[in-house]
């Protein structure tokens, strides 16, 4: 027969039992087993997605590719011999495939694994941050997943784990975190708004020059120096000038009364632009709009670092919250303001919220800060694949449905800004009060 334990050989109750399966099943799915097994299957299936769909999402790989491949048979180099879009700097990663490999196929491949090398960088560094590195894990690989392949197949895939990790160690080590947004900023602008969240949330002078215009003018002037050396210094700036002459990008979230009015007014036309690869909305409205937003995006940025900087200084305690909040902003203002609209923008404002989960505390302020932000993000990158590139066509025809996923995803988008912007005044307005001391 079966002995018959006794009381005190019983350790656990039905409700203790749980819960040591729940911690079990925890420290299972927070293992980096776990976690690196999800970072693979999320990266394949991207990369299988990314093949699926071919040129909607490598065509701007192919693009990199002639630009690379023609300065290296020709010596016609972007910015050295002719203005381009992108800052010098992104010339960096494109050559890299174009120097590993001569076929074009093999070029994606290299370019893709360049790609998913960085992101894995940027989780080995975000799973061991504390105190909730693992859960941020999961997050972000969620993210990335509802965003879908679009990333992989643009510069934006490669600014995403560099935000993300400059985010995670701007606290400790500012001066790395700007000169990673530096290096990012000179492949494509967006990292920008980690410097400038970061100058704003600065305390003092003397860390200011030390932690963020010392490391910023370093790397720029490393880079304004190769641009001189090769004779690029009268294109080193133009690509100011090459996204000012674009229009209103179609996706974008101030096209949104004239894609939605499209459902009813036929005439409101949508083209491609052959020269920048875009398609635009014409008309005079959309053309007032798109002035419009090249004078109030800096507006914005500036606007948003001034709240920033009056945020930090009333609420030091709280500096490293306020920091992602302005980062969070800051690259949502580059958005919401932006008359180009490209879906794998959307990649840029994962890392703030990835970076909040890893940091943040069970508190309930930080619950209240980052929760429903981390859920619409979520959402939104989701939209985002359904509208590009699972519809875009629909999208462009101007069907209902699509229509509508873009419009719901737009609105969010500037909810959250608009958000991040309460919550930076709310908390500058409950300024901390420093009990007396007896």
């Amino acid at each position: 027969m079966w002995p018959v334990p006794s009381p005190s050989d019983i350790s656990t109750s039905p409700r203790t039992g749980g819960r040591d399966l729940l911690r079990s099943a925890s420290r299972i799915v927070t293992s980096w087993p776990a976690l690196w097994a999800g970072f693979v299957l999320v990266h394949g299936w991207i990369i299988l997605q990314a093949w699926v769909f071919g040129g909607q999402i490598l065509g701007d790989v192919n693009l990199y590719e002639w630009w690379v491949r023609t300065g290296m048979s020709d010596g016609w180099w972007p910015v050295f011999s002719y203005d381009w879009v992108y800052p010098l700097g992104a010339l960096g990663p494109m050559a890299v495939p174009a120097l590993l490999t001569s076929s074009t196929d093999g070029y994606y491949w290299v370019w893709m694994g360049l790609v998913t090398a960085a992101n894995a960088v940027a989780v080995a560094v975000l799973g061991r941050a504390r105190p909730h590195g693992p859960a941020a894990v999961w997050f972000w690989l969620a993210f990335l997943a509802a965003l879908g392949p679009i990333w992989i197949g643009r510069l934006d895939g490669l600014l995403a784990p560099i935000i993300l990790v400059a985010l995670l160690v701007a606290v400790r080590r500012p001066a790395l975190a700007m000169t990673l947004a530096t290096v990012g900023a000179w492949i494509k602008i967006a990292p920008g708004a980690v410097a400038l969240a970061l100058a704003a949330t600065t305390s003092n002078l003397k860390d200011l020059l030390r932690n963020v215009v010392l490391p910023g003018a370093a790397v720029t002037a490393v880079v304004v120096g190769v641009a001189v050396a090769g004779g690029g210094q009268d294109n080193v700036l133009d690509v100011f000038g090459e996204q000012g002459d674009r229009q209103l990008q179609v996706e974008s979230v101030a096209a949104t009364p004239f894609t939605v009015a499209r459902l009813w007014d036929s005439s409101i036309q949508v083209e491609y632009d052959d020269v920048i690869y875009t398609y635009e909305v014409l008309g005079a409205g959309p053309d007032a709009v798109a002035q419009a937003l090249d004078v109030a995006l800096p507006v914005a940025a500036i606007l948003l670092a001034a709240l920033v900087w009056w945020t930090a200084r009333r609420r030091q305690d709280r500096v490293g919250d306020i920091l992602l909040l302005g980062a969070a902003a800051e690259l949502l203002a580059l958005i919401v303001f932006n008359k180009v609209g490209s879906p794998q923008f959307i990649a840029w404002i994962g890392p703030p919220l990835a970076a909040a989960i890893a940091l943040g505390s069970r508190s309930q302020g930080t619950r209240r800060t980052w929760f429903l932000p981390a859920l619409g993000t979520l959402i939104v990158a989701r939209l985002t694949m359904e509208i590009y590139p699972i519809r875009y066509g629909e999208f462009l025809g101007g069907w209902p449905l699509a229509t509508t996923v873009g419009a719901l995803r737009n609105a969010l988008l500037v909810a959250l800004l608009i958000g991040a912007v309460v919550r930076l005044v709310q908390l500058a307005r409950t300024r901390r009060t420093v009990p007396r001391q007896h």
